[in-house]
């Protein structure tokens, strides 16, 4: 099996592993609007939230967005309990469960919703080790958080490892700190607007159960 593969796994957390309503996501924008005086589309939400365009900092700039004011206003807006209650865990997300090899995640979520939602949907101790990016650890596909996930783990470059996420900067931080990726696809290829090139591309971790 693919699982026996790797020595240690790295997962992306949000489109990954979970998600939100799209209830709340709508929502949030809204809220977002409007403090920077301007509305979101549908799909520039949901663009924005999957990062269906790649990098959402040059997304953001495509559009005329400045991200040093996005940013804050985005986590202004974002209440860890009412995301945490609108979160659902992916079915094949077990997978992660059942890993008898350390396990790491890398994500872009701050810490203050990470938390509450790890705790409310009781994964916490799938993980050996959390990693909230920030502008410290730097952000994927900087390798940073990458090797910083990798540290607390005890693993080195001797040590084969993945990781595994839902777009192409999970991908990038994976191949930039040495790591082979995984692209799990969540979103039609046609609806993100391009291919996500990865060592292994699945549309669900249950491909990897039994390969």
């Amino acid at each position: 099996m693919v699982s026996d593969v790797y020595d240690f796994w790295l997962f992306d957390l949000d489109g990954t592993l979970i998600d939100a309503d799209w209830g709340y996501t709508r929502r949030t924008f809204d809220r977002v609007g409007e403090r920077l005086g301007r509305t979101f589309s549908d799909r520039e939400a949901e663009i924005l939230w999957h990062g269906l365009g790649g990098a959402r900092d040059a997304q953001l700039l495509e559009w005329g967005i400045d991200p040093a004011e996005f940013w804050p206003a985005f986590h202004a807006v974002e209440d860890p309990q009412a995301r945490a209650e609108a979160t659902y865990l992916h079915p094949d997300a077990a997978f992660v469960a059942d890993l008898d090899a350390p396990v790491g995640l890398v994500t872009h979520c701050q810490q203050f919703l990470a938390d509450p939602v790890l705790e409310r949907l009781d994964i916490r101790d799938w993980f050996d080790a959390v990693v909230c990016c920030t502008d410290d650890t730097g952000w994927k596909p900087d390798p940073g958080p990458v090797t910083h996930a990798m540290a607390e783990l005890g693993v080195g470059e001797s040590d084969r490892g993945v990781l595994a996420g839902d777009g192409a900067n999970d991908v990038g931080a994976a191949w930039n700190a040495g790591l082979e990726g995984i692209h799990v696809e969540r979103h039609d290829p046609e609806r993100r607007g391009q291919c996500v090139l990865a060592d292994r591309r699945i549309r669900s971790f249950e491909e990897l159960s039994g390969t």
